[in-house]
């Protein structure tokens, strides 16, 4: 029986900032944030994650701690961001045994890894799996759309990067949706909801069109808990597409009355996609799905790297989503509640816990983290770096060029701005760590309590740029670019890091 290893969601290497030696004391707040967040994206480059999920035993492999045989009888697809590198690194491992493959990646993502020097993210000029580039700009083309369908006449014999939708809806009508879907502010799981029902592949139809075969998916997650449903929109969980699901999320966003009507006969008849099989179950043993990198990964090394540099570690949730001004208000408060000198004002803590069901996180994980802000406030621990991860959203109201990292930070700025702190204040990081923020250069940005008076003196309105959604131009102007997060290629993708570094504060004890 053939086997298909089903590999997706990940991207490029990160330019990393050269380990140095624990001269920590000399290293500015801007650079130690940088060098956590560089450790973040480094462990979940997609070669070492799979280098660690995959162990090779002779002729078989333990992957999740399961055994699978093999018997040159492997057949290896893949899509996404960070696919090739998990790829070059399977065939590393299996390639003895490998049959065919085909995998769906970004459009030059090969000549821009080859001009960064990145070879082991390669294939091999031998290599038996075939690479597609597709998806320009990150959005579904021809391209894309062609690779899909070699991937699922490979399978039967997440993303952008494997659009095939279902007939009659035509690629530029599924692109149309979705994009005013994204537009409106719909969150990545609102989003994959909307693909996995207009799609022939997703919400479990790549390991339809494997059965009986035996599929194993390494799942690089971009979505926040990990849910294997949702990312890459489950191509290898077999889902049920339910219309009031999908109707409220159109109606959610005034959208029911733009659908083209090639949807909404799609939608009229949701599980028409491909004739179901009574026998295919992820519980059958079918299908393995394994999480083998994913924002919570990234957050556990990003805190290591944070101790190395004098820092006690604390990770809020690896689940921070909503608008970013909520979002911008919790780091606010917790940088006010972490900063006081004298015992914080109770308020403080109430708005903070009525924050978290606006922003994902639990009222748990807030007392957690304030009880540990708290004991190191009063027992003089020293500087903090609180660590969080997730994905907000940004309600477009301009036309300016940016992305949700870039505008939190800009937003967390104004809110640190009250504590008069800087230039020794705390520091808030927000960055992508796919690298692009947005459709810009930039990952994110870096800020602190001084931005306000340090655009003012260089005559940029933040409240006007604000507006315009243009926190890529804002920074770019803002001190010629220097607190921009500009890594360049990263090869990975599990969502954003957000980072706040608070210094020791002299404290009064009454």
């Amino acid at each position: 029986m053939a086997r298909v290893l089903s590999l997706f969601r990940s991207q490029p290497f990160l330019h990393l900032v050269a380990r140095r030696k624990p001269t920590f004391c000399k290293m500015s707040m801007d650079t130690r944030a940088r060098e956590v967040f560089a450790a973040a994206v480094e462990a979940v480059q997609p070669d070492t994650v799979v280098c660690q999920s995959i162990e090779r035993k002779e002729d078989s492999v333990v992957i999740d701690g399961r055994t699978f045989t093999l018997k040159h009888n492997l057949h290896l697809v893949g899509f996404g961001k960070a696919v090739l590198g998990m790829a070059a690194e399977v065939e590393r491992i299996v390639g003895d045994h490998l049959v065919k493959g085909v995998i769906s990646v970004p459009h030059g993502i090969q000549q821009t890894l080859q001009q960064h020097g990145k070879d082991h993210l390669l294939l091999k000029e031998n290599s038996r799996i075939k690479v597609i580039e597709g998806a320009k700009h990150n959005l579904p083309d021809p391209d894309a759309q062609k690779a899909a369908e070699e991937i699922k006449h490979l399978a039967s014999g997440g993303s952008a990067l494997l659009p095939a939708p279902i007939p009659p809806i035509t690629l530029q009508e599924k692109l149309d949706v979705t994009c005013r879907l994204a537009g409106a502010g719909a969150t990545i799981q609102e989003l994959n909801t909307i693909r996995r029902a207009l799609s022939l592949l997703k919400g479990g139809g790549l390991a339809h069109h494997a059965h009986p075969a035996q599929v194993v998916a390494l799942i690089l997650s971009d979505v926040i808990g990990d849910p294997i449903d949702m990312i890459a929109s489950g191509p290898t969980v077999m889902s049920r597409v339910w219309p009031e699901e999908v109707l409220s999320i159109l109606e959610r966003y005034k959208l029911l009355n733009l659908l083209p009507t090639s949807v909404k006969e799609v939608l009229d008849k949701p599980n028409s996609r491909w004739k179901e099989n009574k026998e295919e179950s992820d519980t059958s043993g079918h299908v393995l799905n394994a999480v083998i990198g994913s924002n919570g990964v990234a957050l556990k090394h990003a805190g290591l790297r944070a101790r190395e540099l004098g820092f006690l570690p604390v990770v809020l949730s690896p689940s921070v989503c909503g608008d970013v001004r909520s979002v911008s208000r919790l780091y606010g408060l917790l940088a006010r509640f972490g900063c006081s000198r004298e015992e914080p004002p109770p308020d403080i803590a109430t708005e903070v816990l009525k924050l978290g069901p606006e922003v994902g996180v639990e009222s748990w994980d807030l007392c957690r983290t304030m009880q540990v802000l708290e004991k190191g406030r009063t027992e003089g621990w020293g500087a903090t770096c609180l660590l969080a991860g997730g994905e907000p959203t940004v309600e477009l109201t301009g036309k300016g060029r940016g992305g949700r990292n870039q505008e939190l930070a800009m937003r967390v700025g104004l809110e640190l701005r009250s504590l008069g702190l800087s230039p020794k204040g705390p520091v808030f990081l927000s960055g992508g760590t796919d690298g692009q923020d947005g459709p810009t250069e930039a990952a994110g940005a870096i800020t602190d309590g001084g931005l306000y008076d340090e655009a003012k003196a260089q005559g940029l309105d933040i409240d006007n740029f604000l507006i315009n959604n243009d926190s890529y131009t804002f920074f770019s102007r803002l001190s010629g670019g220097q607190q921009l997060l500009v890594p360049g290629l990263t090869c990975t993708n599990v969502m954003d890091v957000h980072m706040l570094l608070i210094p020791a504060i002299p404290i009064i004890i009454r």
